[in-house]
């Protein structure tokens, strides 16, 4: 993919701008690091919905935590723990 991308709003909402985590990892407009910064925000957001749905609250699509973890890896980036939980007030 070669369309510009609004990076702003990439990093706000990842989801709604992409697809899927892959058309990330293969975006050619933007740098290594935009790629795994807009990646490590999606899995935050990913991490939320997974605690909602825990908690009882309804997600929308299907989690694609693996999938972002994935192309984090592919990337090159390191994957630390920092992810919310309902247990540490996130």
């Amino acid at each position: 993919m070669t369309a510009r991308v609004n990076l702003e709003q990439a990093l706000l909402d990842p989801a709604g701008v992409f697809e899927s985590p892959e058309e990330v990892r293969d975006h050619t407009a933007l740098t290594t690091g935009q790629k795994i910064e807009i990646l490590r925000r999606w899995v935050y957001d990913e991490n939320e919905i997974a605690v909602a749905e825990e908690e009882g609250m309804l997600g929308g699509n299907p989690p694609m935590l693996k999938r972002v973890l994935v192309a984090l890896e592919e990337l090159g980036a390191s994957i630390d723990g920092s992810t919310p939980t309902k247990h540490d007030g996130s």
